[in-house]
């Protein structure tokens, strides 16, 4: 197990803070810091809480401080079907709701999918995909080169967010293999020609022009809710909005 010293040198040291900077930031003198990266000083829970918020220390990480300096863990991560959560999963069901017939869907940390919308399941299930899922499979698999019209610029993209998600949360190992493949796929340096990159999906006559939009709970002190992503994909196109509100009204009248 890492020491409390040397585990907020580690996350100073990611976030690019200097001593003095970090004391500044955290409301402490510069001498005080130093006393504790060097472990002439032990730190109240108090003010390792102060620096793990200073930092930006994702929960779980948080936790592993508070640990190493002597201290019991603070933040729990409630089971996702817990009553406590009931709040939690109904602000996602109604977000997802509210956002048909465009696909819309959450994500936990490893890109497991938790929650969906039906057109985010009609999406997804035609490359094998639903709940309990994790996009990180399909992403090295090789069902998206051949039916992703723009793959060099998607898997660039890719590759690039889950770099700054696994730097976010101070390394994420899981990431290292699939960041790998994904920057195998050709680099195109190209004049950008819209304002966002879409994905676009081209299976038979169909041609599915889409981005997404990103959310994140604003006060989590849930482990596993500090990592929680909300996905919520839009049309690039009056063809790709025009073919989800056709399979909305389709699956509205299979149901009657």
């Amino acid at each position: 197990m890492h020491t409390f010293p040397d585990t907020l040198r580690y996350w100073r040291s990611l976030r690019r803070f200097s001593q003095l900077g970090l004391a500044n930031e955290a409301g402490i003198s510069s001498r005080h810091l130093s006393f504790l990266e060097t472990g002439r000083a032990r730190p109240s829970r108090e003010m390792v809480v102060r620096l793990g918020e200073t930092l930006n220390v994702p929960l779980d990480a948080r936790n592993e401080m508070l640990t190493a300096a002597g201290f019991a863990s603070r933040y729990r991560s409630a089971d996702w079907t817990a009553k406590e959560m009931d709040p939690v999963r109904a602000a996602i069901e109604k977000t997802l709701a509210n956002h048909m017939p465009m696909p819309g869907l959450a994500v936990d940390r490893l890109w497991t999918i938790r929650m969906a919308n039906p057109a985010a399941l009609a999406l997804f299930s035609s490359f094998g995909v639903g709940v309990d899922d994790s996009l990180l499979d399909l992403m090295v698999s090789d069902a998206l080169p051949s039916v992703v019209e723009n793959w060099p610029e998607v898997a660039h993209h890719a590759a690039k967010r889950l770099r700054t998600e696994s730097a976010a949360e101070g390394g994420i190992p899981e990431f290292g293999p699939i960041i790998a493949q994904l920057e195998k796929a050709p680099k195109q340096i190209d004049p950008a020609r819209t304002p966002v990159i879409p994905t676009i999906v081209v299976q038979g006559d169909q041609r599915l022009s889409l981005f997404a939009t990103i959310a994140q709970f604003g006060t989590p002190e849930d482990v596993a809710l500090g990592s929680l992503k909300i996905e919520l994909y839009f049309p690039m196109d009056a063809e790709t909005e025009q073919v989800f509100e056709a399979m909305a009204r389709a699956t509205v009248q299979a149901s009657q």
